[in-house]
């Protein structure tokens, strides 16, 4: 059964290596060396949405409805909170930083945003006008 196994395996190997499986295919990069850089892309225009973006799933984090360009987020600043944080959000008119931004991994509530949710554009991401990369039939859950 073993051999069996093996000589199955190889076979597939050597299959897809002879360029059957994989003719007509290339990647998203081009048909580039992987050692050689890839070309610079082109800048999209950010989608700028007034009151935000529907969610495509139940805990999404929201998408950035707003341009970014000229923000800051590093060890020292993060220029998001200037609008988002507790104590500005309801003069700027923007949703506040959500109530789990200020818990640390102990479970313990601070004053300031923890550090493990600082960077912003870790899970909130601005949007692009951009064609997806691959076609798919992506549907949200509404």
């Amino acid at each position: 059964m073993k051999k069996v196994t093996v000589t199955l395996m190889v076979a597939m190997v050597i299959s897809m290596f002879a360029g059957g499986a994989f003719s007509g295919v290339t990647s998203l990069r081009g048909d580039k060396e992987l050692t050689a850089n890839s070309d610079e892309s082109d800048r999209r225009k950010q989608v700028v949405v007034r009151g935000g973006m529907e969610r495509s799933y139940k805990i999404q984090p929201p998408v950035i409805p707003h341009k970014v360009d000229k923000d800051t987020i590093n060890l020292k600043t993060n220029t998001c909170m200037n609008c988002h944080s507790e104590k500005t959000f309801e003069e700027k008119k923007a949703p506040k930083v959500g109530d789990s931004h200020y818990v640390t991994r102990d479970g313990t509530v601070q004053e300031t945003i923890s550090s493990r949710r600082y960077f912003c554009d870790q899970c909130h991401a601005p949007q692009l006008d951009a064609e997806p990369l691959v076609n798919n039939q992506f549907e949200g859950a509404k």
